[in-house]
């Protein structure tokens, strides 16, 4: 029996399907801008990959995924890579504004203050300590 017919196919078919519909949901949800909508889209993504690397590779082991399934995984990989790498700089662009915007935040216990800009300084009654 040929792998692309085999009884597996319909079951990687899902599970591919499952993962392009996620990462679908994800972009438009990144698009949007909608903390909630992406916490879920990337929960569900994360599900969906796993489940379809799962049953990928008990059908690798098992005879063989269907050439055409193996292009589109391989296609559905590049962009989840893609969404990935896209985030990623998101986030460091986000950093840079915060560092732009908020200097102090993220250094304010150093230099001594505090985040209401009061002094923190720690009493040790007058004894020096080596």
């Amino acid at each position: 029996m040929l792998p692309s017919t085999g009884p597996r196919a319909p079951e990687l078919e899902s599970a591919l399907q499952a993962v392009e519909q996620h990462l679908a949901a994800l972009g438009s949800a990144l698009k949007l801008q909608d903390p909630v909508a992406t916490e879920t889209a990337a929960t569900e993504l994360h599900r969906a990959l796993a489940t379809a690397v799962d049953r990928f590779a008990q059908a690798a082991r098992k005879g063989g995924v269907p050439p055409a399934l193996r292009r589109r995984l391989v296609l559905t990989g590049g962009q989840v890579a893609a969404q990935r790498e896209a985030v990623a700089r998101a986030s460091s662009a986000l950093d840079r504004v915060i560092d732009v915007l908020l200097p102090d935040a993220r250094g304010s216990e150093i230099s001594g203050y505090g985040a209401q800009g009061n002094a923190q300084r720690s009493y040790n009654g007058g004894v020096a300590q080596a």
